[in-house]
């Protein structure tokens, strides 16, 4: 198992990208000695890719992209919305030179039917990612799919409910993203996904059920490790925890508790901790 160690911009500035925050986060991320930074894309696809990438050299960092859909580009009933979205994030994926573009790229978080996914909404997801999919091998761009939590979307809240409709396209550069948060909230346990992904698992978020410090909260990680060992894992353990001393983050992920670390001590003892889980693994 040789995963690349990351972290979020979120670990350090609010969701909302700007240039200024954006390599305030890739330096703060260098710094405390992540292998690379997940950078959250603003669906204003508003950033200077020319300066990030020199940014990203300067700071001797790697990094991979993230992108999240909201209720105008809930792929059930904006299906071209959505389509043109990722679209110019998978342009922006490319101008930056990296190869991996990730998140909740099933439905639009916090967008509800009011019933179960249908399988016709099913085959229009299907139909989308198809499309996305070639349209990401020009660029030899990779897509992850993150599930998230009931409460989120009714669409995918398990790593099963992604491999299923993967497995209904014929493509080779979409795979499965976790995130232990979510995980911890859908699935029966935290090693059972990672060994039914196998080699279609290649990013996971690495979350505390509180958001906060990893190895204080209600994650199982001995069993995440443990099933990561087995599939020999070489993907991405990306931190996402988040840190109320971020001005503006508590309402922007409801983070309603203070939290016991700030930004830089959250994220340089997460990142302790998980050296420490792949070393006893």
């Amino acid at each position: 198992m040789n995963p690349q160690l990351g972290a979020t911009t979120l670990s350090w500035i609010h969701p909302l990208w700007n240039d200024e925050a954006g390599l305030y986060a890739i330096k703060k991320a260098s710094d405390i000695g992540f292998d690379l930074i997940e950078l959250l894309l603003p669906h204003s696809m508003v950033i200077d890719t020319n300066s990030v990438r020199k940014q990203l050299d300067r700071y001797n960092i790697d990094a991979v992209c993230g992108l999240n859909l909201s209720a105008d580009t809930h792929i059930p009933t904006h299906p071209k919305e959505a389509l043109q979205l990722i679209k110019k994030a998978l342009d922006k994926v490319a101008e930056l030179e990296l190869n991996h573009l990730g998140g909740v790229l099933h439905s639009g978080i916090g967008s509800f039917s009011g019933n179960v996914c249908t399988e016709s909404e099913k085959q229009t997801i299907c139909d989308v990612w198809a499309e996305v999919a070639d349209y990401a091998q020009q660029y030899g761009v990779n897509i992850g799919v993150e599930p998230i939590n009931r409460y989120e979307s009714y669409i995918c809240n398990t790593g099963e409910n992604v491999l299923e409709l993967l497995k209904r396209l014929d493509v080779s550069n979409m795979y499965l993203h976790l995130d232990t948060f979510h995980m911890n909230i859908e699935e029966d346990n935290f090693y059972d996904p990672i060994i039914s992904a196998g080699d279609r698992l290649k990013h996971v978020h690495m979350t505390e059920s509180n958001r906060g410090m990893l190895g204080e909260g209600n994650v199982h990680w001995a069993d995440l490790f443990k099933a990561l060992k087995e599939i020999d894992y070489t993907g991405n353990l990306v931190l996402e925890n988040f840190s109320s001393s971020v001005e503006g983050m508590s309402s922007a992920v409801s983070l309603w508790q203070r939290s016991k670390y700030d930004a830089d001590d959250l994220a340089k003892g997460s990142l302790e901790f998980i050296r420490k889980m792949i070393a006893l693994t």
